[in-house]
């Protein structure tokens, strides 16, 4: 769903961005109450489906590697968190990664201030898994996606590191980017996995992740 789309049903009193920093857009689109998440994703209101299983256990091996880290080292500074929000106020986006990798001493700062989205200078990775109805807007802008996606969104307010999961049958791997160009809105570098291949997150991180149990998505669903 689009913001054009959108507007043809709904006459919005503020900007997309203003009412989805104040929690409101979902509330004036209608949004169903079914683990739907609406986003702001270059300029664009985008509603997309809550995940599958196969989705949420891939999210869930790479905080698990975390918090392994954390339990064998306790001197290991690196904390995970789902589904937060992510203001990204020099754009005007707005969005939801499937996971975020902060500094335990920020981590520790967000959680007495009770905050209720991040920001990017919060972060030092994230982590977005594809789905048949949104891979589009996680991915390099291509043929289904012409205007800015989260990957362009990312580079621009600078964020280290973007890990991106892609489940497609066509191209299934993982890709870590880094070094991003906020100028230009994109990754510099990027380093590949295939499915069934270990993930080798380099420094800071240096963390190992299996991928054996790593599926494509199933086609014709």
């Amino acid at each position: 769903m689009t913001i054009a789309t959108v507007h043809a049903r709904h006459e919005l009193p503020d900007t997309p961005y203003n009412l989805w920093m104040r929690d409101e857009l979902a509330d004036l689109i209608s949004l169903p109450h079914d683990g739907s998440r609406v986003e702001i994703i270059g300029g664009e209101i985008i509603v997309s489906p809550g995940p599958d299983m196969a989705h949420n256990f891939i999210v869930q091996d790479l905080a698990d590697a975390f918090a392994v880290a954390r339990t064998r080292d306790a001197s290991f500074p690196w904390r995970c968190i789902t589904t937060q929000d992510l203001n990204l106020s020099d754009i005007h986006d707005g969005y939801i990664p499937d996971l975020c990798v902060l500094d335990r001493t920020i981590a520790a700062q967000a959680r007495r201030e009770q905050l209720k989205k991040a920001l990017p200078s919060h972060l030092e990775l994230v982590l977005e898994v594809t789905s048949p109805s949104n891979a589009c807007d996680d991915r390099r802008p291509g043929n289904r996606r012409r205007t800015p996606s989260k990957w362009n969104g990312y580079a621009r307010v600078a964020i280290p590191h973007y890990l991106l999961v892609d489940r497609d049958p066509k191209a299934a791997r993982t890709t870590l980017f880094s070094s991003p160009d906020q100028a230009t809105g994109e990754y510099r570098e990027s380093v590949s996995w295939e499915f069934g291949a270990t993930v080798k997150l380099p420094d800071p991180f240096g963390l190992e992740i299996p991928t054996d149990e790593w599926d494509p998505w199933q086609t014709g669903r």
